[in-house]
């Protein structure tokens, strides 16, 4: 049998993040510290291994008394932010802004035509006996995304970051899902 908590040396420094309680799981604190670190040295020295898709889906095992999760994702989400912006400056130095801005109306063009598909049928499903996302409440945020999009309503990268969804018997998809939403949010970041 394992012991999934985490054992921290008296002489080590302060947690970078606040820390789970009771039987409340939270993030791997070695590996989001090691990660994070990573990110850092990256960032700093301009290295183009890691970028902001990198950070968007960096995942961490749950364990007790690890990081709070809503925590370490706001923190994740700054960092995206910078690289993203970084990547953004880098391909408009480059470039220019006219292939940025082609770019991302492409993407986004991408985004609204797979979600002119009809509700309930915008994403694969999983099969009767297999959950998938809620189809009800993806289409509801397909539908902000879609506003966004096309008639420039407010969405912002952290609301979708943020995006939820309970399960259902034959629902969605949750890779299809997931991706679409890391695509809008490229796009998101894009045009900020």
């Amino acid at each position: 049998m394992t012991d999934d908590r985490l054992v921290e040396p008296a002489t080590q420094t302060p947690p970078a993040f606040a820390l789970t309680s009771g039987r409340e799981r939270g993030y791997h604190r070695a590996a989001v510290d090691t990660f994070l670190a990573s990110a850092r040295r990256a960032f700093e020295a301009g290295n183009e291994e890691l970028g902001a898709e990198d950070v968007r889906t960096a995942s961490f095992p749950l364990v007790k008394g690890g990081y709070v999760v809503a925590d370490v994702d706001a923190a994740l989400g700054r960092v995206e932010d910078a690289f993203a912006a970084r990547e953004r400056e880098r391909v408009v130095r480059t470039q220019g802004a006219g292939a940025w801005v082609e770019q991302a109306r492409a993407d986004a063009q991408v985004i609204l035509d797979h979600l002119a598909r009809p509700q309930r049928h915008r994403f694969a499903r999983t099969g009767v006996l297999t959950f998938g996302y809620r189809m009800d409440e993806v289409d509801h945020v397909s539908t902000r995304i879609v506003r966004y999009l096309r008639d420039g309503d407010a969405l912002s990268a952290e609301q979708l970051r943020s995006a939820a969804f309970r399960m259902q018997r034959g629902g969605y998809r949750e890779e299809q899902v997931d991706a679409l939403l890391d695509a809008t949010i490229e796009v998101i970041l894009a045009v900020r």
